[in-house]
């Protein structure tokens, strides 16, 4: 089947009792049983939700994955993927990675004795020369967050086959419609839901899909033990939004385009950072892993205090955390996403305190180039 096709239909069924096509939202901690071990499947609302099995087994089809595992949030997803590994461990992982992944392996799991090295990993020798003889995993930010840096993911996945590591791919900001890791090579595939794959800015989640069945053992178990999980309301809000994830992602793209290319000649800025852009040094790249350039568009003004000012101006970009959204949204990296990482290394990346990121939604592109324009106008 066609993704359109999948992304609606895949995982669902009709209701037994009504017939009702969407899957509903079973709203329940626990379940009738029959007898003593004897129930339909489902024993307790942590374990196992209908709803949420409903969206776990979408998913997975999407990433093309064997199994998926809904979490409470994107980084709860991660956790639960660390929490298949030791004490002792050692991991690469993208240098310009999301704010919250690298405060949750610098701030919370070297106290347990995990090490990471953060290396550019569009680089392969950068990968390579990080490589341990203990290195479980490369964990791989593909578009980065804020600066759209791309991996080779195929390159990658060969790099750690080679060396008996794994590789997990966070796939958020290209969204399976554009970009699988899995096909690529990778053995896990990670997601904030709460941004395109739910795409209306109301519910926050994450997925975790695994290449091959084996996994589903060890992650659910994972998954149960420790109940971070995704509740029955959420997974139904986030299995509607992936019903229109493909037409949502070809407006996003092409509002995304036309404000990327307002920008690029645009004297009031002293860089742009887009996949499609002339000067991005990965646009064949881009072309051939993900056949677009997504939605997020970051550039650069002269300091923080200008960045303020352009800030503050916008009408119809709201200033919030997060992306993904239908709403355009407008941030600053530095002071919000990525606060958590120390100024020297947020420097050193590029996440100066001119960078602004915009999340284009899918309003009329004609309001949107007009508040940007006007936003500049400082």
């Amino acid at each position: 089947m066609g993704f359109a096709t999948d992304a609606i239909h895949a995982g669902q069924w009709a209701d037994p009792l009504s017939g009702a096509v969407m899957v509903p939202i079973y709203q329940t901690s626990t379940y009738k049983q029959e007898g003593l071990g004897n129930h339909k499947g489902y024993e307790y609302a942590r374990t196992k939700n209908p709803t949420r099995t409903a969206l776990e087994d979408n998913l997975a089809a999407l990433e093309k994955g064997a199994v998926g595992f809904a979490f409470a949030s994107g980084m709860a997803a991660i956790n639960a993927l660390m929490s298949l590994f030791s004490s002792g461990d050692h991991f690469v992982v993208t240098a310009n990675t999301y704010g919250g992944t690298f405060r949750l392996f610098d701030k919370i799991l070297t106290r347990f004795g995990m090490t990471f090295d953060y290396v550019d990993t569009s680089n392969l020798e950068a990968v390579k020369g990080a490589l341990k003889s203990n290195t479980k995993m490369i964990f791989v930010e593909t578009p980065t967050n804020p600066l759209l840096t791309l991996t080779d993911i195929a390159q990658i996945a060969a790099l750690a086959k080679q060396h008996g590591s794994l590789l997990c791919v966070d796939n958020t900001f290209a969204t399976p419609y554009r970009q699988r890791p899995i096909e690529l090579g990778a053995d896990f595939v990670v997601h904030s839901t709460t941004k395109y794959i739910n795409g209306h800015s109301d519910s926050v989640g994450g997925i975790l899909v695994a290449r091959e069945a084996s996994w589903s053992e060890p992650i659910h178990f994972i998954q149960n033990s420790a109940g971070a999980i995704l509740g029955p309301m959420d997974s139904w809000l986030t299995l509607r939004g992936i019903k229109t994830l493909a037409v949502r992602m070809d407006r996003h793209e092409s509002n995304g385009r036309a404000i990327a290319q307002f920008l690029e000649d645009d004297s009031r800025i002293d860089r742009i950072y887009y996949p499609g852009s002339r000067d991005f040094p990965q646009r064949e790249l881009a072309d051939s892993q993900m056949g677009s350039y997504g939605a997020i568009v970051s550039f650069v003004v002269k300091d923080i205090d200008r960045a303020k000012l352009v800030l503050e101006r916008f009408r119809v970009f709201t200033l919030a955390e997060s992306l993904g959204g239908v709403e355009s949204l407008v941030c600053h990296p530095a002071v919000m996403t990525h606060a958590s990482v120390p100024f020297d290394i947020r420097e050193k990346l590029g996440i100066v305190g001119g960078l602004i990121r915009l999340s284009v939604g899918i309003e009329d592109i004609d309001d949107l180039i007009s508040d940007l324009d006007q936003a500049l106008s400082v």
